[in-house]
């Protein structure tokens, strides 16, 4: 069982930035595949971002790229989302997920623990 704590989420203006956070529990976090997904209100869960184990590889929905930077911090067992230039369409809930036996991607069929979600708010 993986636990996962999301924070970091606000009401910011258009054009601000946010950090999210995201910490796992467990001793094996190096191990984790980690992804962040967004739901805005009234539509379906979407991919924004994911990382790969070693950190190298890093993968982004097209709406989010050159906006949005995932990093993952393996001492603190935690997973960043850096949030950039951020537009109204980017408000949703945005949560994190764990994916043990997977590479990165955007299907959420590969993560296999979430969290429960911090709420960004972006205003005109």
């Amino acid at each position: 069982q993986v636990q996962l704590v999301e924070s970091g989420g606000g009401l910011v203006q258009a054009g601000d930035s946010l950090r999210l956070s995201c910490a796992a529990s467990g001793r094996t976090f190096s191990t984790y595949v980690m992804g962040w997904f967004r739901q805005a209100l009234g539509k379906e869960r979407e991919f924004v971002a994911a990382i790969s184990r070693s950190g190298v590889s890093t993968y982004y929905a097209d709406s989010v790229k050159g906006r949005f930077t995932i990093a993952r911090d393996d001492a603190k067992n935690t997973v960043y989302l850096q949030m950039n230039s951020l537009k109204p369409e980017d408000t949703a809930v945005y949560y994190c997920a764990v994916g043990l036996n997977t590479r990165p991607g955007s299907a959420s069929g590969r993560y296999d623990y979430w969290g429960q979600g911090t709420q960004v708010t972006v205003s005109s």
